[in-house]
């Protein structure tokens, strides 16, 4: 009897760092171009805690523009955890080059489908400075693409094309935004690219 309750205990010990190193809440990233969680899941950029260990797990409260993440908090959707992916690094986050008037996919690699109300993608407006956070006042808040599902699940991947805004150069940030229609949230995505 005592042995079957040091084997069930040391199972039980065993068995906690294993359900705490599962994500409780994956859901989905930005792939490709590398969003920031996907660069630093990757390992591609270092120090950023434990984004890590969940690239897909950025979700914040949806109603973006108007409500959502505060200002400085996007990349993060407003989740303390996640706050590495809204340091400006010094305007040193990878970049993927890009061309205003051309086509642009955007892949989402999602681990939880939920039923969802659309995906919108913002960018920052000329000027923007990489420097610094991202804020309502430095992204042009109409979005240039809204991909509509009307309670749809999409794909484990999913792949979404939008001819990209002219009249930008330099250093700039798409902010995606996943709409889930049955709860109060969104998944935010922070890719950096380079007109």
């Amino acid at each position: 009897m005592r042995k079957r309750h040091i084997v069930g205990a040391a199972l039980a010990a065993l068995a906690v760092p294993l359900t705490m190193a599962i994500p409780a809440n994956s859901h989905g990233f930005i792939n490709l171009p590398p969003s920031r969680s996907a660069l630093c899941g990757a390992g591609v950029v270092r120090n950023c805690g434990d984004i890590q260990w969940e690239p897909q797990s950025v979700e914040g409260l949806k109603g973006f523009p108007s409500r959502g993440p505060a200002d400085g908090t996007i990349c993060a959707g407003g989740d303390a955890r996640w706050a590495p992916l809204d340091n400006p690094r010094n305007g040193a986050w990878p970049t993927t080059r890009v061309t205003g008037g051309a086509q642009q996919t955007f892949t989402w690699e999602i681990e939880a489908r939920h039923s969802t109300t659309n995906f919108r993608y913002f960018l920052t407006k000329q000027g923007y400075d990489p420097t610094q956070k991202i804020t309502r006042a430095s992204l042009d808040l109409t979005p240039f693409l809204t991909v509509p599902y009307n309670g749809r699940q999409p794909a484990a991947i999913t792949t979404h094309t939008a001819t990209l805004p002219t009249g930008r150069t330099g250093h700039h940030v798409v902010v995606a935004v996943w709409d889930v229609a049955d709860t109060q949230n969104a998944f935010y995505s922070c890719t950096d690219v380079l007109f």
